[in-house]
């Protein structure tokens, strides 16, 4: 959910409603600013009102980088369109072109935020063979992905493999196929 807060736009990251034994129950949340990407705490009594924003999805595909922007395509209306990489700049790692993914658009055709996949999949492109016997317990070696992207994997994964990462915390998650 996207609401106005202090003449900026905020995504509501995370909430929890509160209700003490004294006193009126509030509600205690963390805000994303869509703009600067700094996150705050924000707590309002209960029953206090914020502007929502009414946003709507639109499916998008990656085409290129020039300099510090990003060249994104609607999907439906075949309209070509620049980010700027402060907005999409957690997610670089793992872009990809023609990659799909969704773009928050506010009704008078302004984009908001980029939704990434909560995970990808990359190709292995740089990765050292384990030392024979590393396969007891937790050992992982580090492997380079077509993006640049370095990251701890098991020991069997192999130069040429297709993983997949999770995009929110950039670990490895599975083989993917």
């Amino acid at each position: 959910m996207v609401i106005r807060h202090k003449n900026d736009l905020y995504r509501i990251v995370e909430f929890q409603h509160v209700k003490p034994g004294k006193g009126g129950a509030f509600v205690r949340t963390k805000l994303k600013n869509l703009k600067t990407g700094r996150v705050i705490d924000e707590t309002w009594n209960a029953g206090e009102s914020v502007e929502m924003v009414r946003l709507t999805r639109q499916p998008i595909q990656y085409l290129y980088a020039a300099g510090d922007e990003y060249h994104f395509m609607d999907n439906e209306t075949f309209d070509q369109f620049a980010v700027p990489a402060e907005l999409i700049r957690p997610y670089l790692p793992y872009m990809l072109e023609n990659m799909t993914m969704e773009a928050l658009v506010q009704d008078d055709g302004t984009i908001i935020d980029v939704e990434f996949p909560a995970s990808v999949v990359l190709l292995v492109t740089e990765a050292h063979d384990a030392a024979r016997g590393d396969s007891a317990g937790s050992i992982t070696k580090p492997v380079k992905c077509e993006t640049g992207i370095e990251l701890q994997v098991p020991p069997f994964i192999k130069q040429g493999d297709r993983i997949r990462v999770d995009t929110q915390t950039g670990k490895y998650v599975e083989r993917a196929q």
